[in-house]
């Protein structure tokens, strides 16, 4: 699978085939965005190689790619397409998101491989365990948040992590450390955000009557909330809910906004390009 993102210019996707094509590459599925407001353009392309001729790898097709990528401009990926990312999840005390993720990748589902669990309360140890995963329980709060910061930067190095996944965990990352994971950190929150801030958000809903619950995966950036959005889940809700059926709503808009995100991610889906996102589903 390739992924490439570079400043727009004729010829590009002719330029790309065309390299395939002296590798003999075969072409399985090609999603392209040109960005003509912006002056660029986004590619995602998979395909096979080797077929009656030998394979040079991920490996050897990036040494090969890079010439033609420095000529264009171009940040550029090439990996195994069914390589599974190397996935940690942080969660605090709520915990269906978390519960989502560990399902769908264990049924495969998602293109991840969940390799530890972060979380700054004890309470899911047995649960994340039972799926054969290392449970670290970071305990945060103001005095000791740089320690615990730098414990999970330690294992996101020690465990060759790709992507952290924010499942809930309720602890607002500092400015140094979402900058050290930018492009790979998402979080999720309930999309009432700003307009319902502080505690029980669903129960403000509630008392303003709202007609629609939804809640937003994006990457995490210093703005706290406010990260470039992969995705968006909304369900219509009417005056017969009440604060305990909007809560429910919202966990299941909440899982799949998050797990709709990862999965794109893993798979090489979505580009960051300022405080945007483009998604070539």
């Amino acid at each position: 699978m390739l992924t490439l993102d570079c400043p727009e210019r004729p010829n590009l996707v002719h330029a790309v085939t065309g390299f395939l094509l002296r590798h003999h590459g075969d072409i399985r599925e090609l999603k392209q965005f040109d960005d003509f407001r912006a002056g660029h353009f986004f590619l995602r392309l998979h395909f096979v190689v080797g077929q009656g001729h030998p394979d040079p790898g991920a490996h050897g097709l990036r040494a090969d790619f890079a010439p033609l990528a420095a000529e264009l401009g171009a940040r550029f990926t090439i990996r195994e397409a069914g390589a599974r990312t190397r996935v940690l999840v942080m969660v605090s005390r709520f915990a269906h998101a978390l519960n989502d993720l560990l399902f769908r990748t264990r049924t495969g589902d998602l293109p991840a491989e969940i390799v530890a669990v972060v979380s700054n309360h004890p309470d899911h140890r047995d649960l994340v365990e039972w799926h054969g995963i290392p449970y670290f329980h970071v305990p945060v709060t103001a005095a000791t948040k740089p320690e615990a910061e730098a414990r999970l930067l330690e294992l996101v190095d020690a465990l060759d992590v790709e992507l952290v996944a924010l499942a809930r965990y309720m602890q607002i990352l500092s400015d140094d450390l979402a900058g050290r994971l930018t492009g790979r950190a998402i979080n999720i929150h309930h999309s009432f955000l700003p307009s319902f801030k502080g505690a029980q958000p669903y129960h403000q809903a509630y008392q303003r009557g709202v007609k629609t619950v939804g809640a937003t995966a994006h990457y995490v950036s210093s703005d706290l909330d406010e990260g470039p959005i992969i995705s968006q889940q909304v369900q219509d809700v009417d005056h017969a809910f009440g604060p305990e059926e909007l809560v429910a709503a919202g966990r299941d808009t909440e899982c799949k906004a998050l797990s709709n995100a990862v999965r794109w991610h893993c798979e090489g889906r979505v580009f960051l390009h300022g405080n945007r996102t483009v998604v070539l589903r």
